[in-house]
């Protein structure tokens, strides 16, 4: 399983996103770090290891659902998104005329 693990002092959190067996406690030692979430920064500040943690869901590891919402609001640089894909199709310069055909024109 793949959650935060909380590691702030007290009123001040900070959590490791951490790769983690199910039955361990919150804090338990863990597998591997693979990002850290800072809540108190403004806007909260999140750095993930994307490529290690597509590795561990890729073994079958699962997600909190606090942490699914903290990976979809923040995907890997190189990520394309639909709505980036269909603006630079539409953005994209037409192909001109040939103008070596005197019928054409």
């Amino acid at each position: 399983m793949i959650r935060l693990a909380r590691v702030g002092a007290r009123k001040q959190p900070y959590y490791r996103i951490v790769v983690i067996e199910k039955d361990r406690a919150r804090n338990g030692r863990s597998i591997e770090v693979v990002g850290t979430y800072n809540p108190r920064t403004n806007p909260a500040t999140v750095d993930l290891k994307h490529d290690r943690l597509a590795y561990w869901r890729s073994k079958g590891a699962t997600l909190s659902p606090t942490l699914e919402k903290l990976v979809t609001k923040n995907p890997p640089p190189y990520a394309t998104t639909p709505t980036e894909t269909a603006s630079a199709k539409a953005t994209a310069p037409e192909p001109a005329a040939s103008v070596s055909d005197p019928a054409a024109a």
